[in-house]
């Protein structure tokens, strides 16, 4: 099958919903008024609360949510076959994502830019604030190992990947001063200045490794986790003009070019795709997801249809930087369906693979050779990865995670483009750059975010903690966090953390759910509920479901596996406390729905 109805399908419909349904949210459920003052403009302090333009403000949005979510999730759920992916991320990314964004970022704004926890706090009770804090916490810190992992095994003895995404670091700094200091509101020098000499980037970067300075940009996964941990403790503490902002910026100018270049690509080139609709891995038993269509389509997919963690980012770094309410709408919308584009996109590159390239790419060789026979026997005979290896110039059987794949099915796209045959090797390192771009843009606004968190909780007991802008407890929590995080990863692997990085990423999302709703209904506007409780039903019930067969089937026998008992004690404990933490806000809220639903009911 042609994969050019997938992708003209998912944007006509994507660009029906903004202008319908979210027109209709906007106008009959949520209020915004463009000329009442933002928490940017009475909460100035120059380094959080800080007005952003519109376009800047969306490109940091659209960078922040879109991390490894987007790009790994949808390459992994085609181990089920390329149509289930398909369905739930257009469906969800209109019914539960963008919903879920939209109102998480209204209410932020109107709560002074405040946490998803304090709006629980002051929205539900003192119970659900105090629960939602430690669980936003804890499932962060999961979420951020997640998204690493993803960036430190494909930066892995790469030097060219990991050359390029270093020079990003230096970019974004210059262009800070440049946007914010030296020629303020000059933004089109800034954005000219910043592409060019990340283009230069990736292209001066395959002459590295050959090079005097080669062995500096070549590193193992353990290296490469220090450094990412960081990189993450200083994105946290400085300034946000300074890296944050204009590293997102930059970074989301890449990614919507390389979006749209590879659905021109993917329209002229018209691949077929190559794995099947379905297949015999929905009832389970695949090598790469360890279980059954049901639930864990729904948790692999972690951000291509809706997102826990994009409540993070519409409670914590972009309402403080809101310059106007009639921004709202573009900037939390038009991110998640942008970003359910580059889901769709992500999915048909890899489907476009051979499947015996694509398994091969995404198991451990002991792994593959085992499943080999099984796959043969389903028709998967027919590979071509010797060729692609030698084309892109890495040895890519074995690297897991989903990154790899996901760039050598858009490498294969690029170059087979007229006039740009020949470049894999380019198009591929391009691509690696690019899907880390995404992921490290996640990692930085994230670590920042779980240290407002963190800081908020921390102030209840000590109050300096509470204000954003204190040095040493910016320095303090900034250095737990990416500590926490910074452990998963140098210890874990894609199989013992995707999974709970999915299933945490979606309780995060029941909790949003939650609180929306909660924020709905306490505005008098109960008969609009259900657009947030449908969404808060279906994700509620995968997610949970998915989390009891993780703790059953995955972390409790690697619990009972003296070789893996740490990891797997700490995976089972967070995620059973995640569970309770979010049934505990659950109970804490219906009732209280119940009771203001009944006195509107009577007042009308």
């Amino acid at each position: 099958m042609s994969a050019m109805p997938l992708i003209i399908g998912a944007i006509a419909i994507f660009a029906l919903a903004y202008r319908f349904y979210f027109g209709f949210i906007s106008a009959k459920v949520l209020t915004f008024k463009s000329d009442r003052p933002t928490p940017s403009e009475r909460l100035y302090d120059g380094q959080n609360y800080y007005p952003v333009s519109k376009w800047v403000l969306f490109g940091h949005h659209f960078a922040a949510i879109a991390g490894a979510g987007p790009l790994v999730g949808p390459v992994l759920a085609v181990q089920f076959g390329y149509f289930p992916g398909f369905i739930w991320m257009v469906v969800g990314a209109v019914i539960a994502g963008a919903v879920h964004d939209l109102v998480i970022l209204t209410a932020s704004v109107e709560y002074d830019g405040k946490s998803l926890a304090a709006i629980a706090r002051a929205e539900i009770s003192k119970l659900s604030g105090s629960v939602a804090s430690l669980a936003v916490i804890l499932i962060l810190i999961v979420a951020l190992a997640g998204l690493g992992l993803v960036v430190v095994n494909a930066l892995a003895e790469s030097a060219w990947g990991t050359f390029t995404i270093a020079s990003t670091i230096p970019i974004a700094l210059l262009m800070g001063v440049w946007m914010f200091r030296i020629r303020e509101g000059k933004t089109v020098e800034a954005t000219v200045f910043g592409v060019v000499l990340l283009t230069l980037a990736v292209i001066l970067g395959r002459y590295i490794p050959g090079s005097a300075v080669g062995s500096w940009f070549l590193l193992d996964r353990k290296t490469l986790t220090i450094l990412l941990a960081g990189y993450g403790f200083f994105a946290s503490v400085l300034p946000v003009w300074l890296l944050l902002t204009p590293r997102d910026y930059l970074s989301s100018i890449m990614k919507l070019t390389v979006v749209g270049m590879l659905a021109i690509g993917i329209i002229i080139v018209a691949p077929n795709l190559q794995m099947p609709a379905f297949t015999a891995f929905t009832h389970g038993g695949g090598p790469i997801i360890p279980g059954t269509l049901f639930p864990y389509l729904f948790i692999t997919i972690a951000c291509g249809a809706v997102s826990g963690f994009h409540s993070l980012i519409s409670s914590g770094t972009t309402p403080k930087m809101i310059m106007n309410e009639a921004h709202i709408k573009p900037i939390a919308v038009g991110s998640m369906l942008a970003e359910g584009v580059v889901s769709v996109l992500a999915l048909i590159a890899a489907a476009s693979m051979f499947p015996l390239d694509y398994f091969q790419i995404n198991v451990s060789p002991e792994k593959f050779q085992e499943i080999l026979p099984q796959l043969k026997a389903m028709g998967f005979t027919k590979s071509d990865l010797p060729m692609l290896s030698a084309e892109v110039g890495e040895k890519v059987a074995g690297r897991t995670g989903g990154a790899v794949s996901l760039a050598v099915g858009m490498a294969q796209i690029f170059s087979s483009i007229p006039g740009l045959k020949g470049l894999m090797s380019y198009w591929y390192h391009f691509a690696i750059m690019f899907e880390a771009l995404f992921i490290l843009t996640t990692i930085d606004a994230g670590t920042r975010i779980c240290r407002f968190v963190l800081q908020e909780a921390v102030g209840k007991v000590y109050a300096p903690f509470g204000r954003a802008n204190w040095l040493p407890g910016n320095l303090l929590t900034s250095l737990i966090v990416v500590l926490a995080w910074g452990y998963f990863i140098y210890t874990g692997s894609v199989t013992t953390i995707w999974p709970m990085f999915g299933t945490a990423n979606q309780l995060l999302a029941t909790v949003a759910l939650v609180v929306g709703t909660t924020y709905i209904i306490n505005r008098g506007k109960a008969k609009y509920a259900w657009i947030t409780i449908v969404p808060l039903l279906f994700v509620g019930v995968t997610t949970f479901t998915a989390g009891l067969q993780n703790s059953i089937n995955i972390y409790l026998p690697h619990f009972l596996n003296p070789e893996m008992k740490l990891q797997g004690g700490i995976n089972l404990g967070l995620t059973i406390l995640i569970l309770i933490c979010v049934v505990v806000i659950i109970a804490d809220a219906v009732p209280k729905w119940w009771k203001a639903i009944r006195e509107q009911y009577n007042q009308n």
